[in-house]
């Protein structure tokens, strides 16, 4: 599970095996009593998956955690989903999810007649996607086009090719990604998304919090990890990069865009997850960042 600069993925191996787990977080909660959304292509990845040999844990202190978190999961999953149902509402029909993994919103979202969305991910990843969705006959609710690139590559030039209008106005999500970039990784990304959204652009993206970097914190944490490791489960934190990075809110605001944060747990809250209080420090320090640049 060592990163390295030109890794690559399957969706059962490292960075994509993650999205599995967060597709088994949205069919748990799509099939609990007042789901927060409803994500029926989930199961169809996690099933496909299995098929492969993935097994998902069922006991031990790793399917403690993603019990503990599927909350979060459901809370963020929801956040990302009103980003783009305003965004849709406010007149905007570009979108760009970028680590799209198991994303299924371009199936599953009310999109507005004639929106286009583009995901961007490693090329193995989206066929699975695509193999697996096709296999269930599913028909995509708006404009849909797969970009099979790697976010460390040239992929404004990707994304272009495949129709994207860099004049029209854009809403932009970075879910479950930026862990897995460098600090130089995410200030590159940015600024390509900036050069990229014309006037009324919006984005969205889940971020470190700057308190995910109190040296308590990131102990406690890694003593969490040590028992997952114990046990003999894979730990996505192997392949997260923890370092200091450009504040996204700051960062955006600078450069003329209008910003709202709001922290992990006050989103949970929010949305009615909130974990119990021993759970808590189990939750990720992340912020939940919206942005939009001026028409």
């Amino acid at each position: 599970m060592t990163r390295t600069d030109d890794d690559s993925w399957d969706i059962t191996e490292s960075v994509g095996a993650t999205a599995l787990s967060v597709a088994l977080a949205r069919a748990r909660e799509t099939e609990c009593e007042c789901p927060l959304f409803t994500d029926r292509y989930a199961q169809y990845f996690v099933d496909a998956a299995v098929e492969r040999g993935w097994r998902p844990p069922s006991s031990g202190p790793m399917a403690e955690r993603l019990r503990i978190i599927g909350g979060y999961a459901a809370a963020r999953t929801k956040w990302f989903d009103e980003q783009f149902i305003a965004a849709g509402a406010n007149g905007i029909e570009q979108a760009v999810i970028l680590a799209a993994g198991l994303d299924a919103r371009a199936w599953r979202l009310p999109w507005v007649h004639g929106t286009v969305v583009y995901e961007i991910d490693q090329p193995r990843v989206l066929e699975f996607k695509a193999e697996t969705l096709a296999a269930h006959s599913a028909r995509p609710a708006a404009g849909y086009c797969a970009v099979p690139v790697d976010l460390r590559q040239d992929w404004p030039k990707a994304l272009r090719d495949a129709g994207f209008d860099p004049s029209a106005a854009t809403v932009w999500s970075a879910e479950g990604l930026l862990s897995y970039l460098p600090a130089a990784g995410q200030d590159l990304l940015f600024e390509r998304i900036v050069e990229l959204s014309a006037p009324g652009s919006r984005v969205a993206v889940e971020a470190f919090s700057p308190r995910f970097f109190d040296p308590e914190y990131l102990e406690r944490q890694a003593e969490q990890w040590r028992r997952i490791r114990e046990s003999g489960a894979q730990t996505p934190n192997d392949l997260w990069y923890v370092e200091e990075r450009t504040d996204l809110e700051q960062w955006l605001t600078g450069r003329g865009w209008k910003v709202a944060a709001i922290e992990a747990l006050d989103l949970m809250r929010r949305y009615g997850r909130s974990p119990a209080a021993d759970d808590e420090q189990t939750i990720p320090r992340s912020v939940f960042i919206e942005g939009r640049r001026p028409s």
